[in-house]
């Protein structure tokens, strides 16, 4: 158990850390209006400090800084969330004005929230196994070139533009989308590629005249990926955190950012609440210098998303964790709404 002067002396540093980035000093501490001890008792405090594991000695500096302990002993009890009330009123005036398909919302919750912080931002759709296809659509634009348009019932729209071989017959990738739409509507995502290779094969064998060529080409153009379910703010800026100097790091984190499977799997397990993650508690290697903070989010009673911010350690879990949690509650509120105009 920590005495209260150690208390405050650990929330100083770790105030000053996050702020700063430089190591913090005794003397500097005993300048600060609500410390009333001495540089000698300080210094004494922050010795038993560093024993106990909750700050750092660095070979540069006699200062300080705060360990993984150290954050984590702030984090559970020193941390009362910051109200930052003009931040909360841009959140909400950006996702209810106005957006009409879910991943509008989203994206634009990702991208505002990771403007506010300057760390960098992930929000993870509902699972791929509650995304049911909505609609198929081709439009022709010139010549033998069109647009395939796949709409599933979160609001994901994906485009794909493609050439028509002349050896396809427009009529029938007309009457083939046709059928797709009443056969596979309401149908999830991840249960397409079976409907496609059973029943829909023997529909198309039935109603189109030489469908083989045309029906594995329209395959490749409308079901070649899954909808995406990561959207990112900020990808950059951890760039501009000090701690990310180092090459091999940024270069980790970029090739961690890049599997968006193992990144989905990292938030999918997020726990109601907030939950802050910091440093080696992270069981990815990419970002074992960083804190991960997650906060889930509701459509409705059954999908569920994931929002989180990735920083350095030295994260303002003040600021974040309220914005976090007032994001999780908007976001559910917004698309929980959305999805019943949609339905």
């Amino acid at each position: 158990m920590l005495t209260e002067r150690q208390l405050l002396i650990l929330q100083v540093i770790v105030d000053d850390f996050i702020e700063t980035a430089q190591p913090v000093g005794s003397r500097s501490i005993s300048k600060k209006g609500d410390v009333h001890y001495s540089s000698a008792t300080i210094r004494n405090e922050m010795a038993d400090l560093e024993d106990m594991g909750y700050l750092e000695k660095t070979h540069s500096s006699s200062g300080r800084i705060p360990s993984e302990r150290g954050y984590r002993y702030y984090v559970d009890h020193l941390v009362s969330p910051e109200q930052t009330a003009g931040n909360v009123q841009i959140i909400r005036n950006i996702i209810q004005d106005g957006l009409f398909e879910f991943e509008q919302i989203v994206q634009s919750s990702a991208e505002i929230l990771s403007r506010i912080t300057n760390y960098t931002s992930i929000i993870l759709g509902p699972e791929v196994f509650e995304t049911k296809l909505k609609q198929l659509q081709i439009i022709s634009l010139s010549g033998n070139t069109a647009v395939a348009i796949l709409v599933t019932n979160t609001g994901h729209v994906e485009h794909r533009s493609f050439s028509v071989p002349e050896t396809i017959n427009a009529s029938d990738l007309e009457k083939m989308v046709n059928i797709l739409n009443d056969r596979l509507y309401g149908v999830p995502i991840f249960k397409l590629h079976n409907k496609l290779n059973t029943e829909i094969i023997n529909l198309m064998d039935k109603y189109v005249t030489d469908f083989e060529a045309s029906y594995d080409y329209l395959k490749a153009v409308f079901f070649n990926e899954n909808p995406v379910r990561l959207y990112f703010g900020g990808k950059t800026n951890l760039l501009m955190q000090p701690e990310f100097n180092d090459i091999d790091k940024v270069r980790a984190f970029y090739s961690m950012i890049e599997e968006e499977d193992e990144i989905a799997n990292l938030l999918k397990g997020a726990s109601d609440g907030v939950k802050v993650t910091i440093g080696h508690e992270n069981k990815v290697d990419a970002i074992k210098d960083c804190s991960l903070i997650t906060a889930t989010y509701e459509m409705n009673e059954t999908q569920m998303g994931t929002i989180a911010l990735l920083g350095p350690t030295r994260m303002e879990y003040k600021k974040v964790i309220n914005l976090l949690d007032t994001l999780s509650t908007e976001m559910s509120d917004v698309l929980y709404k959305w999805y019943q105009d949609s339905e």
